[in-house]
């Protein structure tokens, strides 16, 4: 594998993709300082980030041969598979920050590997708006030598956080913190209907709902994590025997209420599952185990 002994001061970068991730990215490393080439498919999309001082490229060939290192952003990594194909990507450090799987992004590695590339995977825990502020990370793995080298670079996009040498486990991570978020969006979204259904307004409830949440989720999580990594499931705050028998108030409530049931009734059923194996007396980090069983 070509060495970025010789790489690790590097100024100049390619930037494939200029949705609205990727145009962030892009002037993120210009108003670093660093050089940036930029392509993508729809060429007038470069013209914003050449006015603040972006080179543009014709091609994706160009734009992998105008720099050694090459972050990546499209819509799918199928998508990036298709771009990179007509380059030569020889002694260059391929940075792909595209959401896709684990398994993807181990297929990409070796794809890279084969063409004479490095390859780093990313997952940008931000929204565009959030680039280049104390608030943004991104979490990388896959080749440690080269992200050691770049790390400078990357730290344009705002915080940097290695997870390992397996390619997937940056888009593990990164999909694991987005489940959190859907399971968190799931909740208020069923919380504003039900209040909404009673003549509550959104605006009116969105206070008591965040502290509660916030209060939640600070005071809850720790101690699952704990319970989960020790195997200790027993609990005296609130068994599975307890919230089974607590949930149907919740999703009597929906029906009452004309509230669709559908983003709830798959929990209940996770709760029976506990009760009928026998973890009455556990806590809900036991149900953590149980979708492991569902694998």
């Amino acid at each position: 594998m070509p060495s970025t002994s010789e790489k690790t001061q590097v100024s100049h970068v390619s930037v494939l993709g200029l949705g609205m991730m990727g145009s962030a990215l892009a002037a993120a490393l210009l108003r670093a300082g660093h050089s940036v080439t930029v392509w993508n498919r729809t060429s007038a999309k470069t013209g914003p980030l050449v006015a603040q001082g972006a080179l543009p490229a014709s091609t994706v060939a160009d734009a992998v041969a105008a720099a050694p290192l090459v972050i990546v952003c499209l819509t799918t990594n199928d998508d990036v598979r298709e771009a990179l194909a007509p380059a030569d990507l020889t002694g260059t450090v391929l940075v792909n920050l595209t959401n896709g799987t684990p398994a993807q992004a181990r297929d990409l590695a070796a794809y890279a590997h084969k063409q004479g590339a490095r390859y780093i995977d990313g997952g940008i825990m931000a929204v565009p708006q959030m680039i280049a502020t104390p608030a943004a990370y991104v979490l990388y793995s896959g080749d440690e030598q080269a992200y050691e080298a770049h790390e400078p670079v990357l730290a344009a996009f705002g915080g940097t956080k290695w997870v390992g040498t397996d390619p997937g486990r940056a888009a593990l991570h990164d999909l694991a913190l987005l489940t959190s978020m859907y399971g968190m969006l799931i909740g208020v979204t069923q919380a504003l209907a039900l209040v909404r259904s009673a003549g509550v307004t959104a605006s009116e409830f969105a206070g008591p709902l965040h502290a509660w949440v916030s209060a939640m989720l600070e005071g809850v999580v720790p101690g699952i994590a704990e319970a989960v990594d020790s195997g200790r499931h027993l609990t005296d705050v609130s068994s599975l025997a307890v919230n089974q028998a607590a949930f149907p108030n919740l999703t009597a409530t929906y029906r009452e209420q004309g509230v669709s049931t559908q983003l709830f009734e798959p929990f209940q059923k996770l709760l029976d599952r506990s009760i009928a194996e026998g973890h009455s007396a556990d806590g809900l980090s036991r149900l953590v185990e149980l979708l492991d069983d569902e694998g």
